[in-house]
């Protein structure tokens, strides 16, 4: 593997570095099919310019609707060598939802994987601005096939100049209000852990590319931990192993037939590929390291993923918000006996800044809980049409607010307390109370409702209503989960109902909901789980 030294600006440059010096090194590995950093940047060319020819401009978004598939890779990079931004929407959404994201970043072209056409379909009458659907690996999607789509067109570069400051991605997060918001990266945030790292001299040892690393991609592409993944392997130009979705069954093959070195997981998967009945059985000796992150991980199941695992773990911090990863708790950190340092997600990577401060905005003393606060190149430029949204978010000197409360100790470790903000994270998943309960308020037999999170112990929280009756009208818990499902993803459906005579109020009418959550973490030294 020849050395890629590179003043790269964008992941475009790196790829083309990557496919001019290891073009027959493999990038993607997807079943039986191998695609070599030579055929992706082959791919992607053609892929800008069948964009181009549909009249798909710098800075228009393009949407794919699928699972995980290295094709979908390679439509981004195309997207992004014309200065197009790729939307990958969340699969497990219910319709409604999916037609609000495709209508909100208003993508003329969509890209859908296999199973998915009928779903894009049913929603073409809400989303007028759809001119052209492609299908990878889709023989029920209407439209052109992909590969034969783009084989029509020159494999030459488009010729269109992309810097860093350029937008790139475009991910959507829960909305505190109801609605999703588009969290817009750029390049230049994207690459910035690289750089930030190179620059300094402090690349930490499992973030350093290693030749012959390969990659479980296993986690959702609609997320930044998928798609983050995909496109930092093509930055380090090794390969990774996609899986359409998670599946413990499949990663355990693979870990063994690719002897993968590197993956990451939600707490929850680790939890899934540790309950298998293979899972001693398998040859784990070629894996350097598991990251994790999106919620806390128990000491107990850290402690028997260590055993049965026996590699280096990380926990990382981060957000959509800020293109991934900010803090990072490294393996030596992680110790079978526990530690308290195991209770933090860990230290600032290179070239990010943290505080933490209180309702005003102002710093607060090391080990004194308050909202967490960033700033660094990694922060998204924007939420895209949302200014209000962007300036509650992102102050005039470039400080985001996380909306988790936490603290750092004095040997700046940083630890999660609580949420400032309403958030569930169930299984990975980002969930928002304001949408489940813009949900359950359609319901004619409901007056009012109060979604929460509780421990649960396979997928850290899950989601409780609290629900309010009309005045004698009769409500199960199986009529309000149905409801649920009729409008919002199922991951966001309501497990369980408490039926109660009046929600808890202060006297401007905001619900209490910490006196609802109370009772279920009494006894819990945080209130996340």
């Amino acid at each position: 593997m020849d050395t890629v030294l590179s003043d790269a600006e964008t992941f475009c440059d790196l790829v083309r570095d990557h496919a001019a010096h290891n073009a027959d090194n493999p990038a993607f590995t997807f079943g039986e099919e191998t695609i070599t950093f030579g055929q992706l940047d082959q791919g992607a060319n053609r892929a800008a310019q069948a964009l181009r020819s549909l009249g798909v401009t710098a800075g228009e978004r393009v949407a794919y609707l699928g699972k995980n598939h290295p094709l979908y890779f390679e439509a981004l990079l195309g997207a992004a060598r014309i200065g197009a931004v790729m939307t990958p929407v969340n699969w497990r959404l219910a319709e409604p939802e999916i037609a609000y994201i495709l209508g909100n970043c208003e993508a003329r072209a969509v890209f859908v994987g296999k199973g998915f056409a009928d779903t894009l379909e049913a929603v073409r009458s809400e989303t007028p601005r759809v001119e052209h659907v492609i299908g990878i690996d889709a023989p029920d999607c209407a439209g052109p096939d992909y590969r034969t789509w783009r084989a029509g067109f020159s494999a030459d570069p488009p010729g269109v100049l992309v810097a860093s400051e350029d937008d790139a991605l475009q991910l959507y997060t829960s909305g505190t209000t109801g609605r999703p918001k588009g969290a817009v990266m750029t390049h230049g945030s994207i690459l910035s852990s690289r750089e930030d790292a190179g620059q300094e001299g402090e690349m930490r040892k499992w973030q350093e590319p290693v030749e012959g690393d390969v990659t479980l991609l296993a986690m959702p592409c609609f997320h930044i931990s998928g798609t983050g993944t995909g496109i930092g392997t093509m930055v380090a130009g090794t390969n990774s192993i996609v899986l359409p979705e998670y599946d413990p069954t499949r990663a355990l093959d693979l870990i063994e037939s690719y002897n993968i070195s590197k993956i990451f997981l939600v707490p929850a998967a680790i939890q899934i590929l540790l309950n298998h009945p293979r899972v001693e059985d398998v040859d784990f000796s070629r894996l350097k390291y598991v990251t994790y992150g999106a919620s806390p991980i128990p000491l107990e199941l850290m402690r028997e993923a260590m055993r049965v695992l026996g590699c280096g773990f990380v926990q990382m911090y981060g957000m959509t918000e800020t293109s991934g990863t900010i803090v990072a708790l490294d393996p030596e950190d992680h110790v079978p006996e526990g530690s308290p340092k195991m209770r933090s997600v860990g230290t600032p990577l290179p070239g990010v800044e943290i505080k933490i401060i209180d309702e005003d905005g102002e710093d607060v003393p090391a080990n004194t809980v308050g909202e967490i606060a960033t700033r660094s190149s990694k922060n998204m430029s924007r939420y895209w049409r949302n200014p209000e949204a962007t300036a509650e978010t992102i102050d005039a000197d470039g400080w985001l607010r996380t909306g988790d409360a936490g603290y750092l100790d004095d040997d700046g470790y940083l630890y999660i307390h609580d949420r400032v903000k309403d958030m569930i994270i169930s299984g990975g998943e980002n969930i928002y109370p304001a949408e489940v309960e813009n949900a359950l308020y359609a319901h004619p037999k409901i007056a009012d409702v109060a979604v929460i999170g509780v421990p649960d112990e396979k997928w850290g929280e899950a989601v409780k209503a609290c629900v309010v009756a009309k005045g004698g009208e009769e409500l199960s818990q199986a009529d309000v989960i149905a409801h649920a499902r009729e409008h919002i993803a199922g991951y966001k459906c309501p497990k369980s109902v408490d039926f109660i005579e009046a929600l808890p109020r202060n006297p401007s009418g905001k619900i209490l909901r910490r006196e609802l959550r109370a009772p279920y973490w009494e006894g819990k030294t945080r209130a996340v789980n």
